[in-house]
């Protein structure tokens, strides 16, 4: 997950920075929480280094994305061999120390790490001619992944009368397009090109009128941080002017498929249009999966870079842009892009599902429809049924009416020899209603049993 607050934990889970010491104070027998320690130093990670003026400053920002904290510490480790300095354990995300000829400042975040080397000295004629990498390895050097996604040069000089002006300065950063501020409430001036130089570097010059050695630390910090953060907030510049296309072929897709919607062509027209919707759906999903990480810290990195741009509190220069009007005219144009792509994708994923619910509340419809009306047809057929039962009722009952007084005629008939005293017709014809009405009976009880 993106660190949104900016830094992350300087300890490794469990660890405990020491207590201050003990000034009198009665020690309590108070059982702590297992975090306490790690929750209450989370404020004063990654202090600011203190620095004087002059001073100079080289500072690299590495891409090593989020699985990369093993293989930070390792290249740290060699840097730490390299100067016979003994190396922090695995798992620390803050690292500070001389290392003799240049001190390192050395932070593990959540998807980079960076290396902020400082030297002391400088000149204001070539305040960038002798840059506090150069004191460092080359051999390590050497060994950096090819990550570097910010490197930058910052020198800063003592003032005491008024800092030159833009033009006087333009020089130092082959551009006539100085950008320049008073920052810290008019304790320093600062300017700077945000341009690649030759070198590959880019470079911020501080003149310090009245800085203290902590302040002009933070001020430092600030301006390198305002850096690497627009650095990997505008990752996801790229990832925005890929996709564009595919969310532009999606909602014209998805419009397609809502102005189909309104015509009724059956069940079958509306599973084809919810198929369509199905695969449309999946395409939006894999790109929000695959652009949803990308774009939620390209917001955390650019609320960063505003937070930091105004806790310089910069005065203007005449003639000059501020860091804050520079970011806002160059800067912003691209986050907006971004926000918006992101936002076109949410809007769409949104709209794919409204619409997929619709066509499905009208497939249930149209099902439920033609569930009523076969089971309309079908009581219909059972009451055909029922009349035509009743009928075969009937008619089975003179049928068999019909035999068994046949039968019985034949007997009578069979005894007419015998001179009983009986016409035989006379006693069928008595006999009719009896059968009838056993046979009526019978058969009544007969249906009610199979019915039940």
């Amino acid at each position: 997950m993106l660190d949104y607050r900016d830094p992350i934990s300087t300890k490794p889970a469990g660890s405990h920075a020491p207590t201050l010491p003990d000034q009198g104070a009665k020690a309590h027998p108070i059982a702590s929480h297992p975090l306490r320690h790690q929750l209450n130093n989370e404020v004063h990670a990654r202090p600011p280094t203190p620095l004087g003026s002059p001073e100079r400053v080289s500072y690299l920002a590495i891409h090593s994305g989020e699985q990369g904290a093993a293989d930070d510490h390792a290249c740290l480790v060699r840097l730490c061999e390299r100067y016979g300095i003994t190396p922090p354990q695995a798992g620390v995300n803050h690292f500070s120390q001389d290392f003799g000829p240049f001190r390192l400042k050395w932070e593990r975040h959540t998807e980079f790490v960076t290396y902020t080397f400082f030297v002391q000295g400088g000149t204001s004629e070539a305040p960038f001619g002798s840059p506090a990498i150069d004191v460092v390895a080359l051999d390590w050097l050497s060994q950096l992944p090819d990550q570097t996604l910010v490197a930058a040069h910052v020198a800063v000089l003592p003032s005491e009368a008024p800092a030159p002006t833009g033009d006087e300065v333009s020089c130092h950063f082959s551009t006539d397009s100085v950008i320049g501020s008073l920052v810290s409430s008019g304790a320093a001036t600062v300017f700077t090109d945000y341009r690649i130089h030759a070198d590959g570097f880019s470079r911020i010059l501080i003149y310090d009128h009245r800085l203290g050695r902590r302040q002009a630390g933070r001020l430092v910090q600030r301006l390198l941080e305002v850096e690497a953060y627009r650095m990997m907030a505008l990752l996801a510049l790229p990832v925005a002017s890929h996709i564009a296309p595919d969310i532009a072929h999606c909602e014209r897709n998805l419009a397609d498929i809502t102005a189909s919607m309104t015509r009724s062509d059956g069940v079958e027209h509306e599973r084809k249009l919810l198929d369509r919707l199905i695969q449309l759906a999946t395409s939006i999903e894999r790109m929000s999966a695959a652009t949803g990480y990308r774009f939620r810290a390209a917001r955390a990195y650019h609320n960063l870079v505003e937070r930091r741009i105004a806790e310089l509190r910069e005065e203007r220069i005449p003639g000059l842009q501020t860091i804050a009007e520079f970011m806002d005219r160059r800067f912003q144009p691209a986050m907006r892009t971004l926000i918006s792509t992101a936002e076109r994708l949410e809007s769409l994923s949104q709209r794919t599902t409204r619409a997929s619910d619709l066509l499905r509340t009208g497939i249930d419809i149209t099902m439920a429809e033609q569930h009523r009306d076969l089971l309309r047809s079908m009581d219909q057929r059972a009451r055909l049924q029922l009349l035509l039962n009743e009928a075969v009722e009937g008619l089975s009952v003179v049928v068999i009416t019909y035999y068994a007084l046949g039968l019985i005629g034949y007997g009578l008939k069979s005894l007419k020899p015998i001179d009983l005293g009986m016409d035989p017709d006379v006693v069928t014809g008595l006999a009719f209603p009896i059968v009838f009405a056993l046979v009526w009976l019978n058969v009544r009880r007969l249906r009610k049993k199979l019915l039940h």
